[in-house]
């Protein structure tokens, strides 16, 4: 079972005086992927105003090229302790244990613009890319799609997609019956279903965690659903390849 994870504008700096090594990436074989990416971004970093507008940074994200510049030799960090923000702080991997830690170091990969999918606890350097910015000659939906595409079918058993629709469009995920992909959606009163925007990432990050403590993987869609009911998630199948985690409304607009 892999569950498969947007990453985050935001990033916890700092880290371990340990340098990036492109091939202890889970994935290695997109390491030559990795590196186009690298050298571009560093060459790009070296014109700090060309950088501020291909990532749209505004002035006061002036210290993201300084970063950029140094990936090679930066500090890193596991996957899931690098990135912050909604879906992060509620996954809050710093606080699992470690047999939940370990699990989620082998079955949560998080999809980077910069990396492709890495492993939960794969040591990365803070970075600034995201699945729309523009470097000169790449097009990053051009330069990851079929690489990844390829990786992700070659997985086995269920295949949990949680990405947003920008960074699934950087690698579409196997079309197969135990390849799904995840929806946040509410009922209004009149009973329809609404998909949720903000709060969504939360509910993705509490259903990460949820399931990184069970410590299940879980080979069909049937015992991922069985599992949701009795750990109080209402999960249920959607539209064709799709699941829908529905959320009260009224917990949906309290958080918003």
């Amino acid at each position: 079972m892999l569950i498969l994870l947007p990453p985050s504008e935001t990033k916890r700096l700092g880290g371990i005086e340990v340098p990036l090594d492109l091939q202890s990436l889970q994935y290695p074989s997109l390491a030559a992927k990795r590196r186009v990416l690298l050298r571009s971004l560093r060459q790009l970093a070296t014109d700090p105003d060309a950088m501020m507008a291909a990532l749209k940074l505004g002035r006061t994200q002036s210290a993201e090229v300084g970063r950029n510049l140094v990936l090679a030799s930066s500090p890193t960090l596991p996957v899931l302790d690098r990135y912050t923000g909604v879906l992060y702080d509620a996954l809050d991997a710093a606080t699992l244990e470690p047999a939940a830690r370990d699990w989620a170091g082998r079955h949560v990969l998080v999809h980077s613009a910069l990396f492709g999918p890495v492993g939960g606890l794969d040591l990365i350097p803070a970075y600034r890319l995201s699945f729309d910015s523009k470097l000169p000659e790449i097009a990053l939906k051009k330069h990851w799609s079929e690489p990844v595409a390829h990786v992700l079918a070659r997985s086995e058993g269920l295949l949990l997609d949680l990405r947003s629709a920008g960074y699934a469009a950087l690698g579409p995920a196997p079309i197969r019956p135990d390849s799904l992909y995840l929806r946040v959606v509410t009922e209004t009163a009149d009973g329809r279903t609404r998909a949720l925007n903000h709060f969504n990432k939360k509910a993705k990050g509490s259903f990460t965690r949820a399931l990184v403590q069970h410590g299940e993987s879980f080979t069909s869609v049937s015992g991922l659903l069985d599992w949701a009911a009795g750990a109080g998630f209402q999960l249920r199948p959607g539209s064709g390849g799709e699941l829908d985690l529905v959320v009260d409304q009224s917990v949906a607009a309290a958080t918003v």
